[in-house]
């Protein structure tokens, strides 16, 4: 059921003429039960899909924001095992495709079996794992195909050919381009060649291409919607939380300013 859940969800975006609009928060940042209720005011608001980040001590792929995010998240004793049953929880009232962006230490922790087993039982679609790439991750991919969930990896604009050609093979419910090097965090300007890279990426496979790292306006959604299939959104939504002022409105109002712009390029 869960990939078909990310499936169903970009298959119905591709027949109405939109694109996925894909917003990431920090689970438990500043808490679970703000979490939650972030996740479903976001969907209310027109994400299409929620990227839920695991915190972690050591978050390599990610800027200050995220870091500082996943660290407050941490001093709340936020763990793997509550986040699962806030997202069972979460199940009872939304449909929404929900994808783990982690780290594989948190994963090898929780052991790889039992966290796939947890994925199915508390209905997580799909899996990010940044530091864990693709040919190292026989294991990791076995056991998401076993138990329905979507192992998701990323092409860089490092990617040779040859590379994404093996990312657009492996990767299910959909690539990950990630837009630029370097961590995330928002950027005024996306990359000049990012047109480029991601029609390379589109014409070698028919898999939907969302794209994220740096996105942080409404007009860069609406550029990047008009060439990929979901944009990312992640820091500037972490951001506005990390002011801890009047958080839920902020971020409703500006992720529905995302949601119009993405589903209307």
């Amino acid at each position: 059921m869960q990939v078909k859940r990310i499936d169903d969800k970009f298959k119905f975006l591709r027949s109405e003429g939109r694109k996925a609009f894909i917003a990431y928060v920090t689970a438990g940042d500043p808490d679970l039960a703000a979490t939650r209720a972030l996740a479903l005011g976001l969907e209310a608001s027109g994400v299409d899909i929620l990227e839920l980040g695991i915190p972690f001590s050591d978050p390599i792929a990610d800027g200050p924001t995220i870091q500082a995010a996943s660290y407050r998240a941490l001093a709340g004793k936020t763990t793997l095992k509550k986040i699962f049953a806030m997202v069972e929880d979460l199940r009872s009232v939304t449909d929404i495709p929900i994808i783990f962006m982690t780290y594989y230490n948190p994963v090898l922790r929780y052991g790889l079996k039992e966290f796939f087993v947890s994925c199915r039982k508390c209905g997580v679609d799909g899996v990010i794992v940044p530091d864990l790439p693709f040919e190292e991750a026989a294991d990791l991919t076995a056991l998401a195909k076993h138990y329905a969930v979507a192992a998701i990896f990323l092409a860089a604009p490092t990617s040779t050919p040859d590379r994404i050609k093996a990312i657009a093979k492996v990767s299910k419910g959909f690539i990950y381009y990630v837009s630029l090097t370097g961590v995330t965090g928002a950027r005024r300007e996306l990359p000049k060649d990012i047109s480029s890279k991601i029609k390379e990426i589109i014409s070698v496979t028919e898999k939907p291409v969302a794209v994220g790292f740096g996105v942080s306006q409404a007009k860069q959604a609406a550029q990047i919607a008009g060439l990929a299939d979901g944009v990312i959104v992640g820091s500037a939504i972490v951001k506005i939380i990390s002011e801890k002022k009047n958080i839920m409105p902020r971020v409703f109002r500006f992720a529905k300013s995302l949601a119009k712009a993405i589903h209307e390029a």
